[in-house]
């Protein structure tokens, strides 16, 4: 019982240490201590993300199958933004933790303003897009008249004022790859609560707020994110535990600004042919029906709500990997890999358990449209029977990630996505006359293998040898 006791306080002066934030050298403190001091705040920050997205569409589904469908088919648009946001979100991570593990601060901090110049000027084409073009976009991905008349408004807000998601992303990444991932779990928590609170008040008005329906969605998120900028910016000139910024370091500076790019090239591209592999199935699933649609957008947000937290557990790795590597340990960088890997399986097989027992349950607290119950109910228990595999997959790609070759992940993507996954899972739902379940089906074939593959192709130790 004595020997209890210290392990007890011990957990819960960690758990404080993990939420507060740190000082510690992750390359010097122990495996299990650096994980837990990371993941703890990056699982966090994602728990809230995902916990917004279920209750985001919990709200939105109040207001019918077309409305739900129409955030899908935006969200169709936003993955590619997605797409180049974690891009230079996992460049930054990877550079700024390997220039804290070699101790260069200063190269860190000219990193992170970099990528700050950088995100912004990503965003710009989105906002031209979404504020002129909405129409034609929601046209071109088989949105019903509703969608075209009511949900339009939704679509522009998103993409026009979508730099604030861009800068969430990127900055996030400099706090993580520094270490302060205490910061970017609070910036989240702050962002996302303030959407929560907001979103029943816009959509269905309180008082005198009008009922604004699904552009108070819209509207509540930018709000949200808008103030998680704010605050990002005043982190990062306040300071945190390992980074600070000063007001001289806002300039161009070409050669870090270059190095961003080349390893962002590799992190967009594995999310581009990932994120567009699910515009062409949406694209089948909206030729199939809006339920169809309707079923999968709700199974996404699910999905987002348990993977999420592994995730964050996956982005730990990518620190750790960045600064060990930059500290010239990859003997402990692929130690923290393997921990984590087994980590995430476990968690997710208990996810899996849920998942294949009950899934009608869990669909029916968002919709009460049967045939999007039947439809979503099907694509978790379908799911149930490999999702294990994601948490290996997860954390094998940030290993690449974190040491800074984006490229092999995306050549493993480019072919497990564009070349298996859209012509088999269009092969299965249309040809087959399998409709929603061929895509299912064929998510879960494509998927479970590249888990597995790139698994395999980590144990090579590759990755080690990189250098940025």
């Amino acid at each position: 019982m004595n020997n209890q006791q210290p392990e007890v306080q011990s957990f819960w002066a960690s758990l404080k240490d993990a939420i507060r934030g740190t000082e510690a050298d992750y390359t010097r403190v122990s495996l299990k201590r650096a994980i837990f001091l990371l993941a703890v705040p990056m699982i966090l920050e994602l728990v809230m993300e995902s916990t917004f997205a279920i209750v985001d569409i919990f709200f939105v589904g109040k207001l019918g199958a077309s409305a739900v469908a129409t955030v899908g088919l935006t969200e169709t648009y936003l993955y590619l933004l997605y797409s180049i946001a974690g891009g230079l979100a996992t460049a930054v991570t990877a550079i700024v933790a390997r220039r804290v593990g070699e101790k260069n601060i200063k190269q860190a901090g000219l990193s992170a303003v970099q990528s700050v110049i950088l995100g912004v000027l990503a965003s710009v084409p989105f906002a031209i897009a979404g504020i002129f073009f909405s129409t034609d976009l929601l046209r071109l991905m088989g949105a019903d008249e509703w969608a075209l008349q009511e949900g339009i408004t939704y679509t522009r807000w998103m993409l026009g004022g979508n730099a604030v998601i861009m800068l969430l992303f990127v900055i996030n990444a400099v706090f993580r790859g520094a270490g302060d991932a205490a910061i970017a779990m609070r910036v989240l928590w702050i962002a996302n609560g303030i959407n929560i609170l907001l979103d029943p008040v816009l959509i269905f008005g309180w008082g005198p707020v009008p009922a604004l329906g699904i552009e108070g969605a819209a509207i509540a998120t930018t709000i949200g994110r808008g103030a998680g900028v704010a605050l990002q910016l005043f982190y990062l000139f306040k300071g945190g535990k390992h980074l600070q910024l000063s007001a001289q370091q806002f300039v161009w500076h070409v050669q870090t600004m270059l190095l961003i790019l080349k390893t962002s090239l590799g992190g967009i591209g594995q999310s581009v042919v990932a994120t567009t592999s699910w515009i062409f199935l949406m694209r089948i699933l909206a030729d199939v029906s809006s339920q169809a649609v309707a079923g999968s957008t709700i199974t996404i947000r699910m999905m987002m709500f348990t993977l999420l937290p592994a995730w964050g557990l996956s982005n730990a790795a990518a620190t750790l990997v960045g600064q060990n590597l930059g500290a010239g340990y990859p003997e402990r960088a692929e130690a923290t890999v393997w921990k984590i890997g087994v980590y995430n399986m476990i968690f997710l097989l208990g996810v899996s358990v849920v998942y294949f027992f009950f899934n009608r349950e869990l669909m029916m607290i968002f919709t009460k449209d049967e045939q999007v119950v039947i439809i979503g109910a099907e694509w978790l228990r379908i799911l149930s029977y490999s999702y294990f595999v994601y948490g290996w997959w997860m954390v094998a790609v940030q290993a690449f990630n974190g040491a800074g070759d984006t490229q092999t992940p995306t050549k493993i993507n480019l072919i497990f996505f564009w070349l298996i996954q859209i012509p088999l899972s269009w092969y299965l739902a249309i040809r087959l006359n399998w409709g929603h379940s061929g895509v299912f089906w064929g998510v879960f074939i494509s998927e479970t293998s590249v888990g597995i593959f790139t698994l395999w192709l980590f144990t090579r130790g590759s990755w080690k040898k990189f250098n940025v």
